[in-house]
């Protein structure tokens, strides 16, 4: 009777969420790009989006380490490595009620950085009384091995362990965990992700299909792989975008590519590029520059929301509009370069508080991507 009464809990939990997640919006976070992201820029924005009528909304939890193994797929000797992870109780009804435990699968970057921006787990926990918990990816933000991001990203043995499905064992084990901790063994668990996270998410459904009932994955490129799926199809989509908006701002950035190359050959182009897009140091490639403007209109399509946001940056409503705007409105004689200055400035400082651009910030710490993306 017993076992009766928790099937039947569980299979409302999960039958009341899949209404829920089609009722409600769940603000994707976007998916990092196939190099290194480091060009988020130090004014990056970290708080949660709201409107300037309404006070940032607060979130309540603690922050805790677990000891995790670096491998947990061997009897190797290695040393553990403390991951973050945080907690909320605060609606949590308990185990003798069987309240639920939501669990955010850890994205690549800092986790107080994707808590903040996933209101959704916070707003459906109070009603269902679930607990919440946050665990950092492995190799980020603070949950990194060997004792420092330096030793933990020096060759390619220490950074062996960066892998999908050690994140998956740690929170797996961390669940585990947990569930012993607080007496929460008939609990049910919802996994929640939403980008990598959400493939996360998936995947870890499939893999452990005993540690969880259910999962959400948003936006969830589960099958974003070059064996799968065409490796241009990401790029179509971000090239459609643009065209959608406007097909003459979309000719001048696809212009644009050829005149950052011919101009970075010339005698002082380089110099000439730096002055162009105010760069805080001498460019020394042309390169470094595609991948910062690249950066701008792939995470631009990523997050072209119709309300102003502050998830990966502090833009407007329909920033392709904007970006756009800039672009096709600039005077007789601008030149391309000079409008896609005015548009990439949108993404990078549409606040107007950087002064000058450096190229590799990495400030949400996701500097680990690239690693990954190369031994998927």
């Amino acid at each position: 009777m017993e076992e009766h009464r928790l099937s039947l809990r569980m299979s409302t939990l999960v039958f009341t969420l899949s209404i829920i997640i089609i009722v409600l919006s769940y603000p994707a976070q976007p998916l990092a790009l196939n190099h290194s992201p480091k060009f988020l820029g130090k004014f990056a924005a970290t708080a949660r989006t709201h409107s300037n009528s309404e006070p940032p909304p607060q979130f309540h939890y603690e922050k805790r380490y677990f000891q995790q193994r670096l491998d947990h797929f061997s009897f190797s000797e290695l040393p553990t490595f403390p991951q973050r992870y945080l907690i909320s109780t605060e609606h949590w009804v308990g185990p003798h009620r069987l309240g639920p435990i939501f669990f955010y699968c850890g994205n690549e970057g800092d986790i107080e950085w994707f808590a903040q921006n996933t209101g959704f787990v916070w707003e459906i926990a109070p009603r269902f009384g679930a607990m919440v918990v946050f665990p950092e990816h492995r190799y980020y933000g603070e949950s990194v091995p060997y004792g420092s991001a330096e030793e933990a990203y020096k060759n390619a043995t220490t950074l062996s362990y960066l892998t999908a499905e050690q994140a998956l064992a740690d929170f797996s084990v961390l669940i585990t965990y947990l569930k012993h901790n607080y007496s929460a063994k008939d609990c049910p668990v919802v996994l929640f992700g939403g980008s990598y996270g959400g493939m996360l998410a998936a995947w870890m459904r499939l893999k452990y299909p005993h540690i969880a009932v259910g999962a959400l994955a948003s936006s969830a490129p589960i099958l974003q792989f070059e064996d799968i799926v065409p490796p241009e199809t990401f790029y179509d989509l971000v090239s459609n975008a643009f065209k959608r908006e406007s097909f003459t701002c979309f000719n001048y950035i696809k212009q644009s590519w050829n005149e950052i190359a011919s101009t970075g050959q010339t005698n002082n182009g380089l110099e000439l590029l730096t002055k162009t897009f105010n760069l805080c140091q001498k460019l020394k490639r042309t390169k470094d520059l595609y991948d910062w403007a690249e950066a701008a209109y792939s995470y631009l399509a990523m997050v072209n929301y119709p309300y102003p946001a502050e998830f990966m940056m502090t833009l407007p409503e329909h920033p392709i509009r904007e970006v756009c705007r800039r672009i096709d409105g600039g005077p007789a004689g601008t030149s391309i370069l000079e409008r896609i200055y005015e548009g990439v400035n949108v993404y990078y400082n549409y606040t107007g508080e950087a002064k000058c651009f450096e190229l590799d910030d990495d400030p949400h710490g996701m500097s680990g991507w690239e690693w990954q993306v190369c031994k998927s």
